[in-house]
């Protein structure tokens, strides 16, 4: 039988490259380097809450990373390491080999080490912990808009949730537009050099994990201003475009979430070099909008009038 420190031996215990001692003490020694500060950030996915329990593992194992490489990248922080914990019904070797498969090949893409975590038995719960570096000073942080800034996004917005909503037939999809996304929705890709070439040039940044206009609502009430989103400015994907005046196509990027794309703030000034820098990370970079005085988040469409939304982003307690 598998025991729990046989699973760790062979899947929890790649090599090191940033860390003084990994796995095998009671605590993991990580340095960093002068002038920096630590960036820390955890997040719990739950099976039958966050995915599925018979999805497939190494997808599972990857955006259970990409979502933390996320948040690292809301701060512009550079990410070093990691720590894992995972409740598993049982020692499913197969299981768990595909899991860390889908893990470590984006830890070794992000060059990311995993320095420890937990095991045990229980229903399946994976649980992340993520440390990185940025400058200090330097943190991109949800409370600092200001009234006249730029609203802008990363990327495209939707397409997670319209592969949910296609898996819930509320939508027909192409084969072409289900494959394109569902891979949005489950293997997301972290906009971390995005953030590290936004640090200096962005205002407030946070990651699009909850919803557009939530997680816009996040940065507004942090820093006591209101965001006007423009609707017809909210960048679609090729596979959703077609779709944008569909009710179903306005919720899910409005209020779907799990796009793990950048929505961020910054002066008119900076526009030329904020395109620079999504052009230098290949990311698209598109303004939506604007902050002003006032409290809230209000989107319009694109002659000034309102946009009733039906909901405004996902809530785990909701």
């Amino acid at each position: 039988m598998t025991s729990e420190f046989d699973l760790i031996r062979r899947y929890f215990s790649p090599p090191t490259r940033h860390t003084l001692l990994a796995g095998g003490d009671d605590a993991a020694l990580v340095a960093v380097a002068p002038g920096q500060a630590l960036a820390v950030s955890t997040d719990m996915l739950v099976a039958g809450r966050h995915f599925h329990a018979d999805a497939d593992p190494a997808g599972v194992g990857h955006k259970s990373l990409a979502v933390n490489l996320s948040d690292m990248a809301a701060m512009g922080a550079l990410p070093r390491w990691v720590t894992l914990s995972l409740a598993l019904p049982d020692a499913d070797e197969r299981w768990v080999g595909a899991f860390m498969s889908g893990f470590l090949e984006l830890a070794a893409r992000h060059d990311v080490d995993l320095i420890g975590g937990d095991t045990t038995r229980g229903p399946l719960t994976i649980s992340v912990q993520i440390m990185g570096e940025v400058e200090v000073g330097a943190a991109l942080r949800r409370d600092a808009a200001e009234p006249g800034d730029d609203l802008w996004v990363s990327g495209t917005v939707g397409d997670a949730a319209l592969a949910l909503a296609a898996r819930g037939g509320e939508i027909t999809l192409s084969p072409a537009q289900r494959a394109f996304a569902d891979a949005r929705l489950d293997r997301p890709t972290p906009r971390v050099a995005l953030g590290r070439a936004l640090v200096g040039k962005a205002r407030a940044c946070i990651d699009v994990s909850d919803g557009l206009v939530a997680d816009v609502g996040h940065i507004a009430e942090r820093s006591g201003v209101r965001a006007v989103i423009d609707w017809s400015r909210v960048p679609l994907s090729a596979a959703a475009s077609a779709l944008r005046s569909e009710p179903v196509m306005r919720r899910a990027a409005l209020s779907g979430g799990d796009d793990y794309e950048l929505a961020f703030t910054a002066v008119p000034g900076a526009r030329a070099a904020i395109e620079a820098a999504g052009a230098r990370t290949g990311v698209g970079v598109t303004r939506i909008g604007q902050i002003d005085a006032g409290e809230g988040v209000q989107v319009q469409d694109g002659s000034g009038r309102a946009v009733e939304l039906e909901e405004e982003g996902f809530d785990h307690f909701g």
